[in-house]
């Protein structure tokens, strides 16, 4: 089968679109209508950072305000990922998905419109309610568009894209900070946005769980007690760690999520099947993609200021740098995907985290006050290499390991749990990096780096280490949660 055959209508409960009609989708259609909202939603998670500076001038904002413009999409995403996949299952996926699409790009407009910090943090969150539909649900309508033998292809090149957004957050941000107004970093969603409804309303085919009902307890105890735990973790650098504040939204996410696993493990319909922990693949899977997320992204975020920052340079020039880094997994990732099932996603994901570990410590050693780039795209092309083998497993085996039908729910727990370990990992080698070492000079700034780094380099082992427990697939593609 090529990426222009007609696809199959799969034993979903209930299935209506293209097909019925009898219409052929080329899938390679199917692939870029699920991954471009995608692609949208991981970009804006990233391209703000760059213009914080710029923002902080034209809006007159402060620090704890400038946080916000970044915590504020960051909350509403991770606190609703899991209730953006019940809502698809209960109303039908396609569908909740061209809404979060609609609302992400009405937002985006929001954002380009905003004249104050307040304006601009408030459409910021509501971008966040929107990317929270469009994530969990674009891997669940791809795994449904394609047939069991192209899944790893496809979700390696859906991985591909994904780890693209990642490589092009800071270079477009850059960019636009540098050649444009700041606000076109929200407009460019606009077209994309206008696009990718009809796009995704012409190929994809609607699903839905019949006679499900919506976990409405579930989904208010998990969307709160993430918002406190995801909320102290963005807190814990600036406020510090064992503060009141923090401390207290720990206290009170423990208690919700206590509550929330407690209902969910007797309710007829729950919003997340507490079964799923009992398959070894599924959490283990979960506990390597938090590792991934906590070591890379915390820091990638301290290395893009290292390359601005020793020596001087534009946010554009130091995005084209992380290049070397972030568009690996752009070409390894669709390659990973197509060797999933034949090597197996837990040893990928070893393999992908070892090499992470190593390119993050190689950069460590070279990195000081005076060192040439030249001497950091080897590690950075190693790195990245790295974080392609980890994209494709991961999807392939969280979507393997449960029922088709529990495709979203399985998508948007991991999703959730990626978050937070990134914002985590960005919190906690921030803190690491302020009590050795400070943005004032090159070599403050590299004396806080390096203990922060390997704070990052220790969790992806251990992540390596997890991923060597993950078994390997049986010979039928799912198994019962």
């Amino acid at each position: 089968m090529t990426l222009s055959e007609e696809n199959p209508v799969l034993d979903d409960p209930v299935v209506a679109g293209p097909e019925r009609t009898g219409r052929r989708v080329p899938l390679w259609l199917a692939i870029v209508a699920c991954s471009v909202p995608m692609f949208m939603v991981a970009l804006d998670n990233l391209v703000v950072s760059t213009a914080l500076h710029t923002l902080a001038v034209d809006l007159k904002a402060d620090t704890q305000q400038l946080q916000w413009f970044v915590n504020a999409y960051v909350l509403s995403f991770a606190c609703l990922l899991m209730t953006g996949a019940a809502l698809g299952d209960r109303f039908g996926r396609r569908q909740v998905f061209v809404l979060g699409i609609i609302v992400f790009t009405l937002a985006s407009a929001g954002c380009g419109l905003a004249d104050t910090s307040a304006q601009l943090i408030t459409f910021r969150t509501i971008q966040g309610f929107g990317a929270a539909a469009v994530m969990p649900l674009s891997l669940t309508l791809l795994s449904q568009a394609v047939p069991d033998r192209m899944r790893g292809l496809a979700l390696g090149l859906w991985s591909g894209i994904s780890g693209l957004a990642v490589a092009m957050g800071p270079v477009v941000g850059g960019a636009v900070v540098d050649g444009l107004d700041w606000r076109w970093i929200f407009w460019i969603n606009v077209p994309v946005g206008v696009v990718a409804v009809p796009l995704v309303l012409l190929t994809l085919r609607e699903s839905s769980l019949p006679g499900i009902r919506l976990d409405l307890v579930g989904m208010l105890l998990a969307a709160a007690g993430l918002c406190a735990v995801v909320w102290g973790i963005v807190h814990g650098d600036t406020d510090g760690w064992r503060s009141a504040k923090v401390l207290g939204a720990f206290a009170a996410g423990a208690v919700l999520l206590a509550v929330f696993v407690f209902w969910e493990g007797r309710s007829a319909q729950p919003m997340l099947p507490l079964s799923f922990y009992r398959i070894r693949a599924f959490t283990l899977t979960n506990i390597v993609s938090a590792a991934m997320y906590f070591g890379v992204f915390g820091s990638l975020f301290l290395l893009a200021q290292y390359l601005q920052i020793v020596p001087p340079r534009t946010p554009l020039e130091a995005g084209v740098r992380t290049l070397a880094w972030t568009l690996m997994p752009m070409f390894v990732a669709p390659v990973a995907g197509v060797l999933t099932n034949k090597v197996g996603g837990g040893r990928l994901m070893a393999l992908g985290l070892f090499l992470q570990g190593v390119g993050l410590g190689w950069i460590n050693l070279v990195a000081d006050t005076d060192t040439a780039y030249s001497a950091m795209v080897g590690p950075m092309i190693v790195a990245g290499i790295g974080m392609g083998f980890v994209f494709a497993p991961t999807a392939a085996v969280v979507l393997a390991s449960v029922a088709k039908e529990h495709a979203g729910k399985a998508s948007g727990a991991n999703t959730t749990v990626r978050e937070i370990g990134g914002a985590l990992g960005i919190a906690v080698l921030s803190t690491v990096f302020v009590a050795h070492g400070s943005t004032r000079s090159p070599q403050e700034f590299v004396d806080g780096l390096h203990p922060a780094v390997w704070v990052g380099v220790a969790v992806v082992l251990v992540g390596a280490l997890c991923a060597l427990g993950i078994p390997r697939p049986r010979s039928t593609v799912s198994e019962e949660a």
